[in-house]
């Protein structure tokens, strides 16, 4: 698809324009119709927020995809407003972007078409970093505004900064990950590292979900004066209505909702389960919905069958299986805890925000963002990371009723989308960065 023209782009996007002066495109690692994950989703939540601001006369929405089509598929339209980019990287070391021409090319293109005055982007996985510098190079005056939602940057593990021994990594160091990359000498990490934070410098402002992940950001090297927090959007939705309690008058309904990876720490849920004692086993029901077990390695997808299937088979793990975005609010209703035993930092994983909405307290890892979101002993607990026997005990003090009560009645509404997106605007347009001397190491409220 060749870009469209200035007015095609501006005809486009009327029927979703307003009287404001700024023109934003969001852009996205991939688009949520075919990607449900927390990042994509809340990029795409965003660019539908800020199509309503009354600061915004045009919002557009551009998302990669891999539909197996190749360089050849470029740019094209997906509906009104909303484009796909078939584009993926060619060195993840890097992040360099497969098709170079098409960044320099087929998106230079759209940038001088549509004539944005901000570009959000929300991550830069299956884009590459360059895309940032072309942004600047089609016109400089375009303020760039890159939203982090994880430690890819700085980690060129998946960005999950966990050494292949399993232990949870605190920081970077050439040294440490030659430890596990060993085919990568000193010089290579720290042109890694070069390439990377040399593409970060055309961006005049970064947001981290999480104090945690601009902690970490700032001790890589990103000034700290240009990453402000601001915790991703919600729907404006009242909360569900409590479930009953069981027979015995427990709370004994735990939920865990999201991707099945070797991260997310659903295997430590189920030996927790399977570590209780028969009778304790009995009081507690786990509901798994969960999607891509399907996409992960063999023997980790092995495991998890060999966990569940016995728990299934006696009515103590219910597999709902994957859901939609619309159907999470039906499946919240029916548990009394959301759980989130990942085994990484995690930055602000949305499913903690989207259990506020609903109304339920959760469990949760005591690391990274997972400890930072959920207050210990008021609107949930914390547990110790990685520890079956310790989640065992978890699960059994949740069925406590007035347990329940106490953190569900605690639960604080989480920020709205309209509210997330004023609060971008605001940062964005007053030029709170480091270059204008001016920190914004506090959340933007």
């Amino acid at each position: 698809m060749s870009a469209p023209s200035p007015e095609g782009a501006s005809s486009m996007a009327a029927a979703h324009g307003r009287s404001g002066s700024e023109r934003i495109l969001v852009v996205s690692h991939r688009h949520p119709d075919f990607s449900l994950g927390g990042g994509e989703i809340a990029a795409y939540n965003l660019f539908r927020a800020y199509r309503e601001h009354s600061a915004v006369s045009k919002a557009w929405f551009l998302a990669s995809v891999d539909r197996g089509r190749g360089a050849n598929g470029g740019l094209m339209p997906r509906r009104d407003g909303e484009y796909l980019w078939e584009q993926g990287i060619h060195d993840w070391t890097m992040l360099k972007a497969a098709d170079r021409r098409s960044v320099t090319q087929g998106f230079a293109e759209l940038i001088a078409a549509l004539r944005p005055t901000i570009v959000h982007a929300h991550h830069y996985a299956h884009l590459g970093v360059e895309f940032l510098r072309v942004i600047k190079q089609v016109d400089p005056n375009i303020r760039i505004c890159l939203t982090l939602h994880e430690y890819m940057g700085i980690c060129n593990r998946q960005g999950q900064m966990i050494k292949t021994s399993g232990r949870l990594c605190s920081r970077e160091s050439f040294e440490d990950c030659r430890g596990c990359f060993p085919q990568l000498s000193v010089q290579d990490l720290w042109r890694r590292k070069q390439f990377i934070q040399r593409h970060f410098d055309y961006v005049d402002q970064f947001v981290s979900p999480s104090q945690f992940l601009r902690a970490r950001y700032v001790q890589w090297g990103l000034d700290a004066g240009r990453i402000t927090v601001i915790e991703n959007g919600q729907d404006d939705a009242p909360r569900v209505a409590a479930r009953g309690v069981d027979a015995g008058g427990r709370r004994n309904r735990f939920g865990f909702f999201g991707q099945i990876n070797p991260f997310k720490g659903l295997d430590v849920l189920l030996k927790a389960l399977h570590e209780l004692p028969k009778a304790e086993r009995g009081r507690v029901v786990l509901e798994v919905h969960g999607a891509n077990l399907e996409a992960q390695a063999g023997d980790f997808q092995q495991s998890i069958k060999a966990l569940a299937e016995p728990l299934i088979a006696k009515g103590i793990v219910k597999w709902g299986g994957p859901y939609q975005p619309h159907e999470l609010r039906s499946r919240m209703a029916n548990v009394d805890w959301v759980v989130v035993p990942s085994i990484w930092w995690e930055n602000s994983p949305m499913v903690i925000q989207e259990a506020f909405v609903c109304g339920r307290p959760l469990l949760v890892s005591d690391i990274g963002g997972m400890a930072e979101k959920v207050e210990h002993g008021r609107d949930g607990l914390h547990v110790a990371c990685g520890s079956p026997h310790a989640w065992g005990k978890a699960l059994l003090a949740g069925t406590d009723p007035q347990l329940w009560q106490d953190c569900a009645d605690s639960i604080r509404k989480p920020l709205t989308h309209a509210d997330c997106a004023d609060r971008h605007l605001r940062i964005i347009k007053a030029g709170v960065v480091a270059r204008t001397g001016v920190s914004t190491g506090v959340s933007a409220e």
